[in-house]
């Protein structure tokens, strides 16, 4: 029987199915903690060993060979740890690349650029590590996060989601807020003021809207407040339920969890979506009846993005969708 990736999609239409979170850790001590978690959980978040905030000033160079050595190591076994780098103003960006691309460039998840200001600055640095690939015999894509954080960054993420190699356009909350100097205040770095002010959630569906349609996905920005898994997953289910967002950043590890049940799909939902696929690939992908509903190629491209997402959010699956489109 025709697996749906083959019988559904041509080459570069659909969205990549990554984690719906991804957890920031700039130590050592804390990317281990978080490895840890990730055995405990199962493969459902990445995390994202980081350079720029997580490396002592004076220490850059140690910082990312210590990353190096973490991403390679038995530490890591589901190969679902990327890093950020310095941004396209700091003086070690390319010394990042330089060390982290040659030492674990066949193992990142992704490379994350933070701060970028414009289109320009986001491609010189896509080239940059695109050059490191070739220059160090890397075959392999990595993945490219782009944060768009910074006025500049906004006003061309359309162009920049057009960049090869980009996986994923991170909205940024705090920069963002920040570069408007007062002009929007600061409760709305948190919840309701980050969904209701409507300059950041314009900005917002701008990330979005120019995310999908370049087949990459939108990421939210984090919860400030720690301690409150609930408000945590209420910002994840907001993020993704009204403005389209399909990821989102954890920065606590109680976060982590919050996030992945929030985006995970409805139960309802994700049955109906099993038993559709089953029937389809049963029927060769042809048009159906299902529950007095007709569905074909349209809605099966649909409901086969979500049982994905579901399957990588950890949720339990029918043994047979498990055995035909999984194993």
């Amino acid at each position: 029987m025709t697996h749906p990736n083959e019988a559904l999609f041509g080459s570069g239409d659909n969205l990549p199915i990554i984690p719906s979170c991804e957890h920031f850790a700039g130590s050592e001590k804390l990317i281990l903690k978080g490895f840890e978690m990730q055995k405990k959980l199962g493969p459902v978040f990445d995390i994202t060993c980081d350079c720029e905030d997580g490396a002592e000033t004076g220490k850059e160079v140690e910082h990312a060979e210590m990353i190096v050595r973490v991403v390679n190591s038995d530490a890591n076994p589901y190969g679902m740890a990327g890093t950020r780098i310095h941004d396209f103003d700091h003086p070690d960006w390319r010394q990042d690349i330089d060390i982290l691309v040659p030492g674990a460039g066949e193992k990142l998840a992704y490379i994350t650029i933070p701060k970028s200001t414009s289109y320009e600055d986001a491609k010189t640095q896509v080239e940059y590590i695109q050059a490191k690939c070739k220059e160090a015999g890397i075959s392999r894509e990595i993945p490219i996060h782009v944060l768009i954080e910074t006025h500049g960054a906004l006003r061309d993420v359309e162009k920049t989601a057009t960049l090869p190699w980009v996986q994923v356009l991170d909205f940024g909350l705090m920069d963002f807020v920040s570069g408007y100097q007062g002009a929007i205040p600061a409760s709305c770095m948190r919840s309701p003021g980050q969904f209701d002010h409507r300059l950041i959630a314009a900005a917002k569906a701008k990330v979005v809207q120019a995310a999908l349609e370049n087949h990459i996905i939108p990421c939210h920005n984090v919860t400030l407040d720690l301690k409150n898994p609930y408000q945590t997953y209420k910002d994840a289910e907001k993020a993704r339920n009204e403005f389209g967002f399909l990821r989102m950043w954890s920065i606590y590890p109680t976060q982590v969890q919050a996030i992945v049940d929030a985006m995970k799909p409805d139960f309802t939902e994700l049955e109906a979506a099993q038993n559709i696929l089953l029937a389809a690939q049963d029927a060769e992908w042809g048009p159906i009846q299902y529950d007095g509903e007709l569905h074909d190629r349209a809605t099966y491209r649909y409901f086969w993005e979500l049982v994905q997402r579901a399957n990588y959010s950890g949720a339990k699956l029918k043994d047979e969708v498990s055995k035909r489109f999984f194993s």
